[in-house]
């Protein structure tokens, strides 16, 4: 046996976290009702073990004075329509009139009509609050308590989607809890939750089979203490369980190293992006946790995943099946476009069996979830951040697998019920509410020289513009500075950083693994890395003229050669060369230099050629005189320059430029980003082999 089998065979099955309780007496001693609401819902929400990113809601019925009025009105403060309350302000809650709420039991038509009591929610808002209210709003409206909690634990779901849990949660708390057969939120499981409450009116909460939990006290401290306390004692419930049992059925393979792990990803994620963004760019999340692994390397592993995922919070983000790929097959490219045309139609079929003419229409076919034996899981969306918490509900819905058959067999939705949470009319409206996706949205970029003034100002450009962006350079300082300034403004999501010199092809190669790796592919190659240098060609050594032709030929050619390869298997892309003024009109004392910087020009026309028939567009942008903030302007080379031009050394280089320029304007690294997004997008979408002078007007090097 191989010493990774040998160490994967002894490892512990995963245990359910228990979590810790948090609540700090001094920090909320002078704290109001609304504030403790608050401190309660983001402790909670920011503890994975106790519920998942936007999944669950908090609330408090708390007495406030009507601005109409002027008494002391009792008001339903819950967690609004979408938002997490691991994050939330107290803007995300929505307000409303309890009493208004309890008069709209007298206007519901039975269960079949449920869906239109959410058009009633607006009419009790109180205070004019916006927030659109949730449609869990019921469940916490008509339990007669102060202060409830709905999570989304995995120790909890575990019991929920387990054919033994209602039995283990007897054994565990007794009827202190309840257990509240399948019915997918609204008013109907409002109802519901009410009349169990004055049945029984000693209980802590409920568990909502197939769902969660919901629990109750009637103060906030009380509140989380008692949510904290049920998640403990299922999570220890659980893990006693472990002791004897073999999760998964036991082990039918073992993980892969991780650096084999690593390589192989590379190749397959950027294979499998351009095979399922048959609809829209998207962009890849990869994962091998030792949750993952323990599950794809199981003998259960495709039976459970065949039934899906249970929780509606779990499949609304990962649709309700994976796609399971065969290790042995997955570096045959048509083995995955079958797999993943496979993939379609099931899902296609799984819509006509269900939809019935009201439904909207079919969403996108394409997997979201793709688990590969040995080696881990890739999640897709459409931005890096939607693709991590697929990843990461798919790894919640993992955690209730296991647990569930600890204690019974694992129970998903039934297929038409899981349709009817998926298209359900309520979650298409907050689909449609979402903003409209950016421009670069589902784009990855690559930047050499990303450390420096035009690359830092080209990776804003595009992210602003909705693109991930990966940042190279080999400066390891200023790229650690840069990489922490973009995280800083934009998220860490959407950011990467590697250190590579563009002139070893070695390191080169591996940026672009890297790549592929952490986004799954490449849409936009910026070829910025640059140096300088200025000498007469009597004073020009075949080692100055050797630097600048291997940074700014070489180098462009190693990044492009790795561009094509990625591009092709991805339906194309654009690759924007950062050239130079000097590619075009020559320069005085700057031959190696503006020679290296031409042979970089006619290279692009060379590749626009090459890559037209795989949609691969290349143009290049030619800057003059960008001074701020550029790194090769920090060295000899502005002495250089000034020596060359007559300056004396003590005026502005700047002025000189801004004064020999037809438009006598500075040019400024944003001025040239603004042209890269120009190319990068679909505004350019008829353009390869062009250039664009961003040089404020230079008659030498207009194009001829």
């Amino acid at each position: 046996m191989a010493v990774i089998d040998q160490l994967f065979s002894k490892t512990k099955p995963s245990e359910f976290a228990i979590p810790e309780n948090k609540w700090s007496l001094s920090a909320t001693k002078n704290m109001g009702e609304e504030e403790l609401l608050l401190y309660r819902s983001n402790l909670l929400g920011s503890d994975l073990t106790v519920t998942n990113f936007g999944g669950g809601n908090t609330s408090a019925k708390i007495l406030i004075k009507d601005p109409l009025t002027m008494t002391m009105t009792e008001v339903l403060w819950v967690k609004g329509s979408g938002g997490d309350i691991g994050q939330m302000k107290l803007d995300g809650f929505s307000t409303l009139y309890l009493e208004k709420l309890n008069a709209l039991k007298a206007l519901y038509r039975g269960k079949q009509f449920e869906d239109e009591m959410v058009g009633f929610l607006p009419h009790c808002n109180f205070n004019n609050n916006s927030r659109p209210a949730s449609i869990d709003t019921p469940l916490h409206a008509y339990l007669p308590f102060k202060h409830i909690d709905h999570v989304h634990p995995d120790a909890i779901i575990a019991l929920a989607a387990s054919s033994g849990g209602k039995a283990a949660a007897q054994q565990i708390w007794g009827d202190a809890i309840g257990w509240i057969e399948w019915q997918r939120p609204g008013f109907e499981l409002g109802l519901l939750l009410s009349a169990y409450a004055k049945a029984n009116p000693n209980s802590r909460g409920a568990i909502l089979a197939g769902h969660g939990i919901i629990c109750w006290a009637n103060s906030a401290k009380d509140c989380y203490d008692n949510t904290i306390s049920l998640i403990a004692d299922a999570a220890k419930h659980l893990n006693n369980k472990l002791s004897n049992s073999e999760v998964f059925g036991g082990s039918f393979n073992t993980p892969l190293p991780a650096i084999e792990r690593a390589q192989i990803i590379s190749d397959l994620s950027s294979n499998l992006r351009g095979i399922v963004s048959s609809s829209g760019s998207k962009i890849s999340h990869f994962c091998d946790t030792k949750e993952v692994l323990e599950f794809v390397c199981s003998n259960s592993f495709i039976k459970l995943a065949k039934i899906g995922t249970s929780c509606p919070d779990h499949f609304l983000r990962t649709k309700i099946a994976p796609l399971c790929l065969a290790y042995d097959k997955i570096g045959d490219l048509d083995y995955l476009h079958n797999a993943v045309s496979n993939y379609r139609s099931e899902y296609e079929a799984y819509y006509k069996r269900c939809a019935g003419p009201s439904d909207p229409n079919i969403r996108d076919s394409n997997p979201i979830i793709v688990l590969i034996p040995r080696i881990g899981m890739v999640s897709f969306a459409s931005d890096k951040t939607t693709a991590r918490l697929a990843s990461e509900f798919y790894q919640n819905a993992i955690n209730v697998m296991r647990g569930a058959q600890l204690i019974g067999q694992y129970i998903g939705l039934s297929e038409q019920e899981a349709f009817n949470i998926e298209y359900w009319s309520l979650e298409e409206a907050k689909l449609q509410r979402m903003p409209k996706p950016k421009p670069l949205a589902g784009k990855i970029a690559l930047i050499t020289g990303g450390a420096g003034g035009i690359g830092l100002a080209t990776a804003r450009r595009l992210l602003d513009e909705g693109a991930s962006v990966v940042l190279s350079d080999f400066d390891k300082d200023a790229l650690e500075f840069a990489h922490k300034a973009l995280v800083q403004e934009y998220s860490k999501d959407v950011v990467r950083s590697v250190i590579c010199d563009v002139t070893d092809e070695a390191q080169t190669n591996a940026a672009f693994r890297t790549l592929c790796r952490e986004f799954g592919g490449l849409d936009i190659l910026v070829a910025n890395a640059g140096i300088a240098s200025s000498a007469p060609i009597s004073e020009t050594s075949v080692e100055l003229w050797n630097k600048n032709y291997n940074v700014l030929a070489l180098g462009y050619f190693l990044a492009s050669k790795c561009a094509f390869e990625i591009m092709k298997s991805g339906g194309g892309g654009s690759i924007i060369f950062i050239g130079s003024k000097n590619a075009v009109a020559a320069a005085a004392n700057a031959s190696a230099y503006a020679s290296a910087k031409a042979a970089s020009l006619h290279l692009a026309r060379c590749l626009a050629l090459e890559g037209a028939p795989f949609k691969i567009r290349v143009n290049v942008v030619n800057p003059d005189a960008v001074i701020r903030g550029s790194k090769i302007w920090n060295g000899d080379w502005r002495k250089e320059r000034a020596d060359t031009h007559g300056i004396d050394a003590g005026l502005p280089l700047e002025e000189h430029y801004r004064n020999r320029s037809m438009l006598k304007l500075d040019v400024l690294p944003e001025d040239v980003a603004n042209a890269v997004y120009f190319f990068a997008s679909e505004m350019s979408a008829k353009s390869t082999g062009n250039m664009i002078n961003v040089d404020a007007g230079n008659a030498q090097a207009f194009s001829r």
